[in-house]
């Protein structure tokens, strides 16, 4: 018997290799095309607190949130 989660594993590999491998090298290459505008960059202060601190402070503001929920619904007594 086929394990169907080793099947679907093998299948999203599979098609993801190919993608990359079909795409064209200029695709991902760090060229800029006519027009681009890139603005400034982002300091480390900025990249740690947009992409560390923010995500952890969403995760546990609706962590807190659904705990809030589910103590609401408990009965005591």
């Amino acid at each position: 018997m086929v394990n169907k989660n080793a099947v679907r594993a093998g299948a999203v590999t599979v098609g993801t290799t190919l993608m990359l491998l079909m795409s064209s090298p200029t695709a991902l290459a760090a060229r800029p095309d006519d027009g681009d505008d890139p603005g400034a960059g982002l300091s480390i202060a900025e990249t740690v607190g947009l992409f560390v601190v923010a995500p952890v402070l969403l995760f546990l503001l609706i962590a807190g949130l659904t705990m809030l929920g589910d103590k609401s619904r408990k009965k005591t007594g």
